[in-house]
Order: structure tokens, then C-alpha cells, then sequence
């Protein structure tokens, strides 16, 4: 850029501080050349100098020195036309705030020290006609399939995250357990806390705990019988009343019905060789407010190993035209 600008915050931008707005602005500017620009008063903000730690709000002027232009990007950069085409084939429900995908089995949501391919590598395919790509505001189990939320936008981003911390958002999982739970409806709770040992996602265990040990969290899981195979195998709805980590996957194998296919998380019921093996976890649906106001409600369609498990049990979808019934009256 090699002209002065004078650029107005918008209400997508939220209230970011000013040296976190620049950068986002203009990526290629490193950290020392945005205080800088701050220090030395050429970045003002409705006339005035600001320090980076400064926040701005929507309507407020930011005046843009002449920056120095962005070094070619790299080609090995962006994505190929096929991942885009595949990360927008996982699209369940996209508007100008959030964008739902349904996460299929074993995408990791993020990388790791030997995942390379996951969601947050694949955003840039998911720009539509945005500036930005959009942000992760929760997660799932690599492992896990179904409602996977991004919000398009740092307002978006920061409303979300408020809506998950607390407890605004209604999730409802499916699962296939075995054995059939008594009573067929219930809430489960206890204290838990991570294992002892390596912090490497894939290894990373919850156990319970005293609620005065260090890390003790409470975790509150409401469940449902909704179909049966006999006393071999049970569909069962899951609502996390809390948000910790593996929670609906310890409850149930606590319980003595551990979620089919979970290679962690089991009891002493005869797993079900005969369903492929995989975890059998799906993220069904999740009902919100929406950043521009209203609600927002996103059901995910069986796909996969799960869809090919419910066929084999002879469950039917369909007879859960509403995943969030079996709660109704419990939040």
C-alpha cells in the first residue's frame, strides 16, 4: 500500500485490541513492525495515538500508513482444488456468521505432531465471499463424526465462544452402546480428571476423581434409550450438560456400557466385532443462539460406519425426527 487510508471498524470486527485488528488486516505485518507503526503515532485511531493494547469498537476511524507490500505467497500455501471441493462437500448449513460442517469419522479437527491433515489446514477452502477464513469455536474427537460449528468472523467468533462457555449451545450426540442401559432414561455425573502422563491428544485419558484432587472437574451427562437390539447393542441419545473432555465416552463405559468401538474408553460387556470396529459417535445435532439474533438448529445425517451400524442393528433414523425430545423439560 503506498498511500494513507483512513479505515472504518466494522461490526464484524468486534472490539479486537488495535495491533491484534492490524495484524489481522495485514497478515504480512510482523508483531515489532505493527508497535512500531503505533509507537512512532503513524497508526491513529479517530485522530489519536493508541497504544496496541488499546481496543477498538465499530464506527471508530483507523488511519493506514503506507505499509510495505506482502511478499508473494507461496503456491505450496493454499489448498488444492480437490480439498477445497472436499472441506465444501462437508458444508451442512452456511450463512454470512457460522458455517456448520458434518465432520466425518477420523478427520482431526486440528493437527498434531503426526496429524498433517485436518479442518484448520483446510479452511482456506472455506472463504466463500469472505476476506477471512473462518475460526474454530469447539471441537471434536478425531474419532467423532457430526456438527462441527466456525464462525465467519471475529464478532461471530467472540459470540459463539461466550454461547459455549456458558452452556447457551445444546448439543445432543447419538451413539451405539452395548448392552442396553437400565434405567433407559438418566443423568450420570462425577468428578474427573486427566490421567497422569503424555499430553498427546491421542493418548490423553479422563479418570474419576475426588472433587478435591488437582484438575478435578465435575461432568454432568443426561442419556436416553431410544432403540434397541435385543439386550446386544442399544441406541442411546446423549446430551453433555458439561463440555469436558471425553465425557459422554467415560460416562458410558462407566456405567457398564461403553460406546461401541472405543479403543479407551471400556466396560466388561462383549464388544461388537461384527460393526467395523470404529467408534460409534456421532454428533447429531446442536441448537443455538445465532450472532445476528433468533436461533440456529443444525442436524447432521448418519454417513459413513455409523449409517452401515444402524443398517446391521436395524435402527432407523427416522424414528428421531427430533433429537432433542427425549430432553425436553431437563435443561
Amino acid at each position: 500500500m503506498r498511500s494513507v487510508e483512513t479505515v472504518e471498524v466494522s461490526e464484524d470486527d468486534g472490539e479486537p485490541r488495535v495491533d491484534r485488528w492490524l495484524r489481522r488486516r495485514f497478515p504480512h505485518l510482523t508483531q515489532g513492525q505493527v508497535e512500531k507503526l503505533l509507537r512512532t503515532g503513524q497508526v491513529r485511531v479517530d485522530g489519536a495515538r493508541v497504544k496496541a493494547s488499546d481496543r477498538l469498537a465499530p464506527g471508530q476511524t483507523v488511519r493506514i500508513p503506507p505499509l510495505p507490500d506482502a511478499a508473494p505467497r507461496p503456491q505450496s500455501s493454499g489448498i488444492s482444488q480437490k480439498d477445497e471441493d472436499y472441506i465444501r462437500s462437508l458444508v451442512i448449513h452456511r450463512d454470512d456468521d457460522v458455517i456448520v460442517l458434518n465432520k466425518p469419522h477420523g478427520l482431526a479437527v486440528q493437527g498434531g505432531a503426526k496429524t498433517v491433515r485436518h479442518i484448520d489446514a483446510l479452511m482456506d477452502g472455506l472463504k466463500f465471499d469472505a476476506e477471512k477464513k473462518p475460526k474454530l469455536v469447539h471441537r471434536l474427537d478425531r474419532d467423532t463424526s457430526g456438527c462441527l460449528v466456525l464462525a465467519r468472523h471475529p464478532r461471530a467468533a467472540a459470540f459463539l465462544a461466550e454461547a459455549f462457555r456458558d452452556r447457551d449451545t445444546d448439543k445432543i450426540y447419538w451413539a451405539i452402546v452395548v448392552g442396553s442401559p437400565r434405567p433407559k432414561v438418566g443423568e450420570l455425573r462425577s468428578w474427573i480428571r486427566k490421567a497422569p502422563g503424555p499430553i498427546d491428544a491421542d493418548r490423553e485419558m479422563m479418570v474419576r476423581a475426588l472433587q478435591t484432587e488437582e484438575g478435578a472437574v465435575h461432568a454432568i451427562t443426561q442419556y436416553a434409550v431410544i432403540s434397541e437390539a435385543a439386550q446386544r447393542a442399544a441406541w442411546v441419545a446423549l446430551r453433555p450438560v458439561t463440555g469436558r473432555t471425553h465425557q459422554l465416552r467415560f460416562h458410558m463405559a462407566e456405567m457398564g456400557h461403553a460406546i461401541a468401538g472405543d479403543p479407551k474408553y471400556k466396560c466388561d460387556r462383549p464388544t461388537l466385532n461384527d460393526l467395523g470396529g470404529a467408534l460409534l459417535l456421532h454428533a447429531r445435532a446442536i441448537r443455538m443462539p445465532h450472532p445476528s439474533g433468533g436461533e440456529l438448529k443444525v442436524i447432521a445425517k448418519l454417513q459413513g460406519h455409523i449409517k452401515a451400524a444402524f443398517n446391521t442393528l436395524g435402527f432407523d433414523e427416522s424414528d428421531a425426527k427430533d433429537p432433542f425430545k427425549p430432553f425436553e423439560g431437563t435443561r
